[in-house]
């Protein structure tokens, strides 16, 4: 009998761990992957940063080693002081010569200002995808043009309202198949449908931003994937 107990408690620890990981240990960026000037780890939390005196010369990423992500539900809190950073997801390694921490995707924008936390962003991966408020759905005519048909499903300003300045966030993504939802601190902010089966994307990357441009400093932790 003890030893029937001890199988399903180890079975039922199984299907936890495959359920969900917790992808950051608090302490160090074991796991991750990103140039040491820009990520570290401070007071349990990771950092990135791009300041005067280290500036990247262009977008810089952290990746995460885990392996690629297909269907997932992640979740995590997030601060910004300045500028703009983001989560990217179903990601690639830019093609290319450069130092190995290039990523295009999609990406689930944060930023300090108004406009973009919670948008869907393609970094280098046709531009913006869906703005706050909408439900996109992306096609390709006849003549392979994309094309971007859009429902409003919130008022840009006011889902803006959900998002704490210089504060801790709740950033939730939730990626089935080719709809692709994000959330802030329990609000929706938009949703993609990618029908377009030239570049849709089916797996890939997961990774954080540090943004070229003007000094900005970003914060990440507790970082749950089911």
């Amino acid at each position: 009998m003890k030893s029937l107990i001890t199988c399903l408690i180890n079975l039922s620890l199984s299907f936890t761990l495959l359920g969900e990981q917790t992808l950051f240990n608090g302490e160090n960026l074991d796991g991750w992957d990103g140039n040491p000037l820009h990520w570290s780890v401070v007071n349990g939390a990771i950092v990135g940063v791009n300041t005067e005196e280290n500036p990247t010369k262009g977008n810089t990423f952290l990746i995460w080693q885990g392996g690629s992500l297909n269907d997932f539900d992640l979740s995590l809190q997030c601060k910004i002081d300045s500028g703009n950073s983001g989560i990217q997801y179903r990601s690639f390694i830019k093609p290319g010569k450069h130092d190995g921490w290039r990523i295009g995707g999609y990406q689930a924008d944060f930023e300090s200002g108004e406009k973009y936390s919670g948008i869907c962003y393609g970094e280098a991966f046709r531009g913006i995808l869906s703005m706050r408020g909408d439900r996109t759905t992306l096609s390709r005519d006849e003549s392979g043009k994309l094309i971007k048909s859009v429902e409003k499903i919130g008022e840009a300003s006011k889902l803006g309202l959900a998002v704490k300045k210089q504060e801790w966030n709740t950033y939730r993504i939730v990626a089935k198949g080719f709809r692709f939802e994000h959330y802030i601190n329990g609000q929706k902010m938009c949703e993609l449908i990618d029908d377009d089966e030239k570049e849709r994307r089916s797996e890939g990357l997961l990774a954080f931003q540090v943004h070229a441009g003007p000094p900005m400093k970003v914060y990440f932790k507790d970082i749950i994937l089911k």
